[in-house]
């Protein structure tokens, strides 16, 4: 019994020592640095694919290092990356490339430790594979590593890089006309509209745009990129009138195919889809929708009235009644139109000079508020096409809301200086308009109403002559004139205050429309 009692404290002991051996050989040779793992957020079961995802694709990891830190990532897409790319980041949205049907993509992603060398390399290794030079903060933007530049001391990298598959799905376009394509209830046949276009896979996978007027099987495909078009018809009095289609409302850029099915003095409806690169397309948007209606105006022939004038005081039917009785009623039913107050188009700026260059000839008459803005825009684009126009209408004072200077009335009168200022800028009823030296085949005028804000003008009479005076007590000087090319007519006065020798503004309207701008209805 005592020799087994001390075989076993033998026994202990040498256990004991053995033990003690081996803690201190492990002690004196560190443990090898330990590789990371890497994880990603999809675990789909085993033989069991995720379902398909958008192209615009968010993708999660994260890594995980048993003896030190994760300080980045390498990551890769295969058959869409060259190499590896390194970050700090756990996620990133990624846009990938989509053809023209659904398609996979493989994404891999691997751990990076902190266990590196302490010195900048030129080049990392990892599974016999030269990931290139470690990643560093470019300070000096020239491309290189320079002494000095942080840089990422890159550690073990996780042998089995984490992986997934992703079924790549595309998604139809989307398109909406924006907020400032707003159809009048009634207009010519001329237009302008833009859409907004949106696609998940990006929105330069849009490769075309389809549009059509009033019968969607009947459409003219334009460029992906277009956003913005004017329509305009130059037909209008063909068996088939069709629409240009102008790029961006340039004249420079128009669509080679035209709109077919446009409707005269009808409702029309039109509308677009756009088309992605994989052949999916949005459904056909309309416009307007079918709780409105669009009625397009046929032109009656090739003169228009622009009504500018805010007053209710019937100038409306005295015009009305001039222009159906002038030169024994030639334009009767054969003039148009445009009501400045109660028609709003759609980017204005590019529709209302396509809209005017439907006509000839145009009188535009307003009160002491005309709209400048247009005026100035259009006039001389007008008369540059061979267009002609008479104006009447007068000026308020300059306002911060209304500006009126040299400067601008030059932009579309042929004048050289504003008349003198006068303190009393009005005529009283009765007051006579005097025809100029240079001006003896004209009718004599004569005031029906007091009128305000007259004022006269010196006209340039190297590109236009004087066609009216005024003399008052309270006012004298040139009130209208005619430019030599006869293209352009303006009197600073309201004609329908003019009438008090009847008969007087449409033997007046008649001379200028039909002598000297040779209309011919």
């Amino acid at each position: 019994m005592i020799k087994i009692k001390r075989l076993l404290k033998l026994f202990a002991l040498v256990t004991l020592t053995i033990s003690m051996l081996s803690c201190d050989e492990k002690t004196n040779e560190p443990l090898e640095n330990q590789a990371p793992d890497t994880f990603m957020f999809l675990y789909p079961d085993s033989g069991v694919s995720i379902s398909q995802q958008k192209s615009r694709l968010n993708v999660h990891w994260w890594g995980d290092d048993p003896d030190g830190l994760v300080i980045g990532y390498y990551f890769q897409w295969e058959g869409i990356d060259a190499g590896w790319n390194f970050t700090t980041k756990n996620d990133s949205l990624f846009s990938l490339p989509i053809g023209t049907v659904d398609t996979n993509f493989t994404f891999r992603v691997m751990a990076v430790d902190n266990n590196g060398n302490g010195v900048y390399d030129n080049s990392v290794m990892w599974n016999g594979i030269d990931l290139g030079p470690e990643p560093f903060i470019d300070r000096d933007n020239n491309g290189v590593y320079s002494n000095g530049e942080d840089y990422y001391d890159i550690g073990a990298i996780d042998p089995t890089p984490a992986e997934q598959n992703f079924p790549i799905r595309n998604s139809p376009p989307e398109i909406r006309w924006n907020d400032l394509s707003v159809l009048p209830a009634s207009s010519f046949p001329v237009i302008t509209l833009g859409w907004d276009v949106s696609d998940l896979d990006g929105d330069e996978s849009v490769v075309a745009i389809n549009l059509s007027l009033n019968d969607t099987s009947s459409f003219v495909t334009l460029e992906g990129n277009v956003r913005l078009v004017s329509l305009r018809s130059q037909n209008i009095f063909s068996a088939q009138p069709t629409m240009q289609i102008l790029i961006n409302g340039s004249e420079t850029n128009i669509a080679s195919a035209e709109l077919q099915n446009l409707l005269l003095d009808a409702n029309n409806r039109i509308y677009v889809q756009a088309v992605d690169i994989s052949g999916s397309k949005s459904p056909f948007a309309p416009l307007p929708d079918t709780s409105q209606t669009w009625f397009v105006r046929k032109p009656k022939g090739k003169f228009i009235i622009v009504d500018d004038y805010q007053i209710a005081d019937g100038a409306d039917a005295f015009y009305n009644n001039v222009f159906d009785n002038v030169q024994g009623g030639m334009l009767a039913g054969k003039y148009d139109v445009l009501d400045l107050e109660n028609t709003v188009l759609p980017y204005e700026n590019v529709t209302f000079l396509e809209t005017l260059k439907l006509f000839d000839y145009i009188y535009w008459y307003s009160g002491s508020s005309p709209n400048l803005g247009l005026i100035n825009l259009v006039s001389q684009k007008y008369i540059d096409q061979g267009g002609k126009i008479a104006y009447s209408m007068t000026f308020q004072d300059s306002s911060s809301s209304f500006t009126v200077d040299l400067p601008t009335l030059q932009n579309f009168l042929p004048i050289a200086e504003l008349g003198e200022e006068q303190p009393l800028n009005f005529l009283f009823s009765g007051a006579n308009v005097l025809k100029s030296n240079t001006a003896s085949t004209y009718p004599s005028l004569r005031t029906s109403s007091t009128i305000s804000f007259v004022r006269t003008y010196v006209t340039n009479t190297v590109i236009a002559e004087e066609i009216y005076d005024v003399t008052s007590n309270q006012i004298n000087g040139n009130i209208a004139f005619l430019d030599l090319g006869k293209n352009l007519f303006f009197i600073g006065l309201p004609l329908h205050h003019c009438n008090g020798i009847s008969g007087s503004v449409e033997e007046l309207l008649g001379k200028i429309l039909f002598e000297e701008f040779g209309l011919t209805p």
